[in-house]
């Protein structure tokens, strides 16, 4: 597959997108009954979740849509996206963080689909420019599907915000998609930090959006995160 290669609607192309978050930073208009994933914020008809969905069905086929969630809020997404496949609506018993979530949807992936590529996306996001983004997607599951590669997006920040996570990178790019390799992960920094940040030039916010193939996900988690794969390897 070519840097350009457009990867639309590709049969190995999936989506796992995380709807399981109580939405606290947007109370009191979002609460943990119906958190701001499942609300129409923008007035526009649709719920965040739905806007969600929509904006990957130019992706990949509607059966590879998956939709991680807690099980206090299966019904809604059931009721707010019923054209979703069967089955694909997993149920975490407890919150946890994004790694078990992630976890558990690329190992039943996998399950089905061991060629597969996965994009992992929050349900909250308000996207504009769905052409861009497309083309930005494209671009990372190609560079995803030509080898080992663990792709994240980052957004140019446009302010010290201390209430999102900052990535820092090495600006030369490191294979032929334009992909930049990451040096840092930084959690929700302090404001003189965050000041820091924006003045080097080299930090971008991390929008929680992770594209790789599920060989490449299962094979760092097995590096890294043993005991965590141990346990969805045994189950």
């Amino acid at each position: 597959m070519s840097a350009t290669a457009p990867a639309r609607k590709a049969s190995h192309n999936h989506v796992v997108i995380m709807a399981g978050g109580i939405g606290s930073r947007f109370w009191p208009y979002s609460k943990q009954a119906k958190p701001k994933q499942f609300l129409d914020i923008l007035g526009t008809g649709k719920t965040l979740l739905q806007m969600t969905y929509d904006r990957f069905i130019d992706i990949c086929p509607p059966e590879n849509v998956w939709i991680v969630t807690n099980a206090d809020y299966s019904n809604l997404c059931m009721e707010q996206l019923p054209n979703i496949a069967p089955g694909r609506i997993l149920v975490e018993p407890l919150r946890k963080n994004t790694a078990p979530a992630l976890a558990y949807a690329a190992y039943r992936i996998a399950a089905e689909d061991p060629e597969a590529l996965m994009i992992a996306a929050p349900s909250d996001h308000v996207i504009l420019g769905d052409q861009a983004f497309t083309s930005d997607i494209d671009r990372t599951l190609a560079c995803a599907a030509s080898g080992d590669w663990l792709v994240t997006l980052g957004i140019p920040p446009t302010r010290p915000d201390t209430g999102y996570g900052y990535i820092q990178y090495l600006k030369e790019t490191v294979n032929n998609y334009g992909i930049s390799k990451v040096k840092t992960f930084t959690e929700k920094p302090s404001l003189d930090i965050a000041k820091m940040f924006l003045a080097s030039g080299d930090f971008l916010w991390n929008s929680g959006m992770f594209v790789w193939s599920v060989k490449s996900f299962i094979h760092a988690m097995t590096q890294h995160a043993g005991e965590l794969a141990e346990l969805f390897e045994a189950g």
